[in-house]
């Protein structure tokens, strides 16, 4: 199919984009989706390990317990590192019996190692950090298979700019909290825009809410709100909430 759209070149002039480089935006979209899709295996894991440990615990006596949720960090500890600086499982209030809130939550350290986020979980305190206000909480709890949140400047975990990805935990049909990992953009960058840069025009990638994720162009720099623009069209990343905003190249 032609190409009608048209690209900057490094004069200011314009070209045709060649219809030949619909491989390249495929192969960016490509990366990008493996990229996400890395990162959701890992909290599918993380759900089913903490679904069947809930099952196991819930119908005994005492129910379940903080110290049950700790035979998750050795599968926690396994996925640090790379793209993913922060993982856990953040527990629906009411769940365990011993703790109304809790985050079985781990991040990185300045050298590399897993260190417990401890955050004030007590309802009757000021500085009580209820999660379940959290995008990353309510659209799981909602339904909302995979989750993708920010870029956003994460204050409370990394304080960098992150990503946050969750999947719902569920039993028996009951939701039981969400399984979530905090990616730094800065490391999601580095792993999809040498793809992006392959596509001979300006090219980034948007959530749902049209925010922008990571970008080849000054005009949509990562944190800024993508609405359309007539020139632009976007195509879909797999099946995730994700899109790749592609300058002169027909979208789905």
């Amino acid at each position: 199919m032609p190409q009608t759209g048209m690209h900057s070149g490094p004069a200011g002039a314009t070209a045709a984009v060649d219809p030949g480089d619909a491989e390249a935006v495929r192969r960016a979209a490509g990366r990008v989706r493996d990229t996400v899709e890395g990162v959701f295996a890992a909290l599918l894991d993380v759900r089913d390990r903490t679904a069947a440990l809930v099952a196991g615990r819930s119908p005994a006596p005492a129910g379940l317990s903080r110290s049950d949720l700790a035979e998750l960090r050795p599968v926690l500890f396994g996925y640090l590192g790379g793209l993913i600086a922060g993982i856990g499982f953040i527990a629906a209030p009411g769940l365990l019996a011993d703790a109304p809130w809790y985050l079985e939550w781990w991040q990185e350290d300045a050298s590399g190692s897993p260190v417990q986020l401890l955050r004030d979980l007590d309802p009757a305190s000021s500085a009580f950090y209820d999660y379940t206000h959290w995008g990353w909480y309510t659209g799981p709890m909602e339904g909302s298979e995979r989750t993708i949140c920010g870029p956003y400047v994460d204050y409370l975990c990394t304080d960098e700019y992150s990503l946050t990805l969750s999947v719902p935990v569920t039993v028996e049909g009951v939701f039981a909290g969400v399984a979530a990992a905090d990616v730094l953009v800065r490391r999601f960058e580095g792993a999809v825009v040498p793809a992006l840069r392959g596509v001979p025009a300006p090219a980034f990638v948007v959530n749902a809410a049209g925010r922008v994720v990571a970008s080849t162009t000054a005009k949509w720099l990562g944190g800024s709100v993508y609405r359309g623009e007539p020139g632009f069209a976007r195509h879909p990343v797999g099946d995730l909430p994700l899109s790749l905003v592609v300058a002169g190249t027909p979208g789905g």
